[in-house]
């Protein structure tokens, strides 16, 4: 201690204090396997609208199978009906199809086969889907629980499910639609390159023509319901609705990272609520990452202008939404070394010394749940009140450059409302063609 700056010695004497907190504090878990007295745990949660359950890494086993068992719970026990998913709309629609026992959309690809395809074709992901199809088999339509994607990145895709939609009840229509889209061909494989284009002036923005054709499906709205029901009207509209933030996606993301962070984030939650709005009593579980389920206002991203879902939900939903935040000291994670790269499975460095990482791991506790959302929590609050680091791996993990690249301060406290924390994880296992041997034809994931 000799050696340290007051300011050192002041941070690990708040880490030391902390750590006791946290301690006094810590609810220890059962094991995840048994996922009833596992998801029991987090009944305290079953009166908001929206559960938010994070992740410290898009390829850590636990987390996935921690968001298993306590969504399974908030189903079965609590009357949820929505998981929506950190993932592309048209392939979490093969899943939604699947578990609701409803025709798989006709496709050429299978669910989550581009990068980063092991985050959603996984063991664990797999064993929930097929959890929801059993859950879902016997209950009537109305009241199946559904599986949805968030996200925006499926240009190409959603293209094409717009299209074939309006190839069945509009054959007139469709022409037109392939008219306004073909001002996106060109880039449909790499929509970076159309971003690029309209950037150095080389190519004219197609964002009205997008809006023409999205439009033009909604006052048409009586026709097509009469023609092919509500719920392809629903696939169909959100997927235009994509289309066109996509582009604008691509085309402001060389503009910064704030911009292009804020239109995805605002996009995911808009589509959160055109899910909510369409069912009576809508409850619904969120899986993403914790950079997108925290209050993005209580972390250096909020503090540079970004937002994201969570910190939208808790302004929309206030005590209706609950996030919780997930956390590891150490292990293994699937996770490549750059974009597009091979899958690898990495060792996890163990938490920095001035982490909230560190303070859970010193707790010494093992898996265990940290709740502070009710009143009598003073202390805790506090003890996890001061602007700390805290570590985020994506789909590319860089350990060599681990503080550059994967930390940013943040207040937990008013980040999240709880916080899962398993000291030691393993990575995802990813789906190969041989789990696919007796599988039904229907099957989402195409093996």
């Amino acid at each position: 201690m000799a050696g340290l700056s007051w300011k050192q010695k002041e941070n690990e004497a708040g880490i030391r204090e902390a750590v006791e907190v946290v301690r006094e504090h810590g609810e220890t878990l059962p094991p995840i396997s048994d996922a009833t007295a596992f998801g029991s745990m987090f009944d305290r949660f079953s009166d908001a609208k929206v559960v938010l359950l994070g992740e410290a890494t898009h390829g850590t086993s636990e987390f996935y199978r921690a968001r298993a068992a306590i969504t399974r719970r908030l189903i079965e026990e609590h009357g949820f009906n929505i998981v929506a998913v950190e993932a592309d709309w048209p392939d979490a629609a093969r899943i939604d199809a699947y578990v609701r026992h409803r025709k798989v959309p006709d496709t050429d690809d299978a669910a989550f086969e581009r990068f980063p395809t092991w985050m959603w074709r996984n063991d664990e992901v797999a064993d929930f889907v097929n959890w929801m199809r059993d859950h879902n088999r016997d209950r009537p339509e109305a009241e199946r629980a559904e599986f949805r994607g968030l996200d925006v990145y499926s240009l190409h895709s959603s293209i094409q499910s717009v299209l074939k939609y309006l190839e069945k009840v509009d054959p007139e229509g469709v022409d037109e639609a392939r008219g306004r889209y073909g001002c996106l061909s060109p880039w449909q494989s790499d929509p970076a390159l159309y971003g690029r284009a309209v950037l150095t002036g080389r190519k004219r923005p197609c964002d009205q023509t997008l809006l023409d054709q999205l439009q033009s499906m909604l006052d048409r709205r009586l026709e097509y319901l009469k023609a092919d029901g509500g719920e392809a009207f629903f696939d169909a509209v959100q997927n235009a609705k994509i289309v066109h933030a996509a582009e604008h996606y691509y085309r402001i993301m060389y503009e910064g990272s704030t911009e292009s962070w804020n239109l995805r984030d605002r996009h995911m939650f808009d589509t959160l609520q055109s899910l909510l709005a369409r069912r009576e009593n809508a409850k619904a579980v969120i899986w993403a990452h914790n950079s997108h389920i925290g209050n993005a206002s209580a972390t250096a991203m909020g503090w540079q202008g970004e937002f994201n879902i969570g910190e939208l939900c808790r302004t929309a939903y206030r005590g209706e939404a609950v996030l919780i935040g997930f956390g590891t000291d150490r292990g293994t994670v699937a996770a490549a070394s750059d974009w597009d790269g091979p899958m690898e499975v990495k060792d996890v460095r163990p938490a920095r010394p001035d982490s909230h990482e560190r303070i859970f791991r010193d707790a010494g506790l093992g898996c265990f749940l940290t709740d502070w959302r009710e009143n009598g929590q003073q202390d805790l609050k506090e003890a996890l009140s001061r602007p700390r680091l805290e570590r985020a791996i994506g789909v590319i993990y860089r350990p060599e450059t681990e503080l550059y690249s994967h930390y940013f301060e943040a207040v937990m406290a008013e980040q999240f409302d709880a916080f899962v924390w398993f000291d030691e994880t393993r990575a995802v296992t990813p789906l190969t063609h041989a789990h696919g041997k007796g599988m039904p034809e229907t099957y989402p994931f195409g093996l």
